[in-house]
């Protein structure tokens, strides 16, 4: 079944919108240096939208202190507000791209079995310029 996303837009609009930076993370599946992102030790309450379409994405109740330079989390959301997708862009066995289910953005990646005392045992690896922060 193919994906029905909720926002849609050209590459020309969604370079009018976001920064340069924005774009090559979000649009282009870059990433950002490790310990840069605005978000990396935040630990206020509130939820994480989607930089691109404002889409809720994460709670900060499942934000953790990975140490690995980029915000982590052990879950998302809801389930529904992210897709998962076979990340084949580097040699060796696939990862785990993480994408908003709405706009289709790139927002990082998720591992599994690494050790952290999360109630998954996940790391869900985003970059903070994927995100928007809202406090509660």
């Amino acid at each position: 079944m193919p994906m029905e996303l909720k926002v849609i837009k050209t590459p020309q609009e969604w370079r009018a919108q976001l920064t340069p930076a924005e774009y090559r993370v979000l649009r282009e599946a870059g990433t950002e240096a490790p310990f840069t992102g605005e978000y990396t030790d935040l630990s206020a309450a509130g939820r994480y939208q989607c930089r691109a379409c404002g889409t809720d994405l994460f709670r900060s109740e499942h934000k953790f202190a990975s140490h690995c330079g980029w915000p982590s989390f052990y879950t998302a959301a809801a389930g529904e507000a992210v897709r998962l997708v076979a990340d084949r862009s580097l040699p060796g066995p696939p990862r785990t791209e993480v994408r908003c289910a709405s706009c289709d953005s790139h927002l990082g990646h998720v591992f599994a079995g690494e050790g952290y005392q999360t109630p998954t045992d996940e790391r869900w690896c985003i970059n903070s310029v994927s995100l928007q922060f809202v406090p509660d």
